[in-house]
């Protein structure tokens, strides 16, 4: 699946799940659940292509930006949806959905 596709797939989440989910552009510009699952969805493509430092960069910076932390080895099925994230930390060894 492709980030853009992905990226649909998260706001179809949030819409579903969150009835304060209004549109679109809200859900991209002020949910920190979405742009933490984001910013891992890119993550773990580097990390499984073994690509050194920027996968922990990029969740580091993710932390720092959402107060979520997703290591880049997790696995996350699709539709995954964080609401209220702040303090939630996802391993390296966690797979969650499919």
């Amino acid at each position: 699946m492709g980030l853009i596709a992905e990226l649909k797939d998260l706001i179809k989440s949030a819409k579903e799940r969150d009835p304060a989910a209004v549109s679109t552009l809200e859900i991209l510009f002020t949910y920190s659940g979405v742009h933490a699952v984001i910013n891992h969805r890119i993550a773990h493509w580097l990390y499984k292509r073994r690509v050194p430092f920027i996968p922990r960069w990029i969740s580091q910076f993710s932390k720092f930006l959402t107060g979520i932390e997703i290591h880049p080895g997790a696995k996350i099925g699709k539709g995954f949806f964080i609401d209220h994230g702040m303090g939630v930390v996802i391993g390296e060894t966690s797979e969650i959905g499919d």
